[in-house]
């Protein structure tokens, strides 16, 4: 876990790092990072209804690993919590973690507030080793060969008791990414790359 936080800080940026306390990375610290875009929360639909205080829950069908927990508060990002979530999105194939995009814990959160479910995002894929991406893509078209996974930007989810066009409908509204639709392999794709929308199977 401590080689994840190194990845959590190292991901901010050397400046975001050395203007962090131990435990909470400044909101003005994060501003100067090389994530600092505005991208992070880019629009009224994603900030509405946040009371300060951000959390998610996560469960990786593939692992059975589980995270809920507080990532923001006090305006800040939780560098411990993003840790743990970014372990929780690992490769599952061959345990490979890579610094999880925090606007991507933001439009989870997003969505979880506009399908009111207090149950986990389950997760069929968080972030992708370039091996990994390459083994799926030679096997399906439909896996892009640059996909937002490999980057730590993207996740395949469904959320129990919620139904996918409900999930899918939610993360459009968002308007802070990219969302694919894939009702036959029963998953919605998040990303925090350009805004656009396709179906898949």
């Amino acid at each position: 876990m401590q080689a994840a936080r190194r990845q959590v800080l190292f991901g901010f940026g050397a400046a975001a790092a050395a203007a962090a306390t131990p435990s909470i990375l400044s909101a003005q610290a994060l501003k100067r990072s090389p994530l600092a875009a505005p991208s992070v929360l880019r629009g009224p639909s994603l900030t509405s209804g946040f009371d300060g205080v951000r959390r998610v829950s996560l469960h990786n069908l593939h692992t059975g690993d589980k995270f809920d927990e507080v990532y923001w508060e006090k305006g800040a990002y939780v560098p411990d919590a993003l840790a743990s979530a970014q372990h929780a999105l690992r490769d599952w194939r061959n345990g490979e973690e890579h610094f999880m995009d925090p606007k991507l814990f933001d439009v989870l959160h997003g969505v979880s507030q506009k399908i009111g479910s207090n149950q986990p995002f389950q997760i069929i894929s968080g972030y992708r080793s370039p091996n990994t991406n390459a083994m799926l893509h030679a096997r399906s078209e439909g896996v892009a060969s640059h996909s937002q996974h490999m980057l730590g930007k993207a996740s395949d989810i469904r959320v129990d008791g919620v139904e996918l066009t409900h999930l899918h409908q939610a993360a459009l509204s968002l308007q802070a990414g990219g969302v694919g639709y894939y009702p036959v392999s029963n998953f919605v794709h998040v990303d925090v790359a350009r805004v656009r929308t396709w179906q898949g199977v």
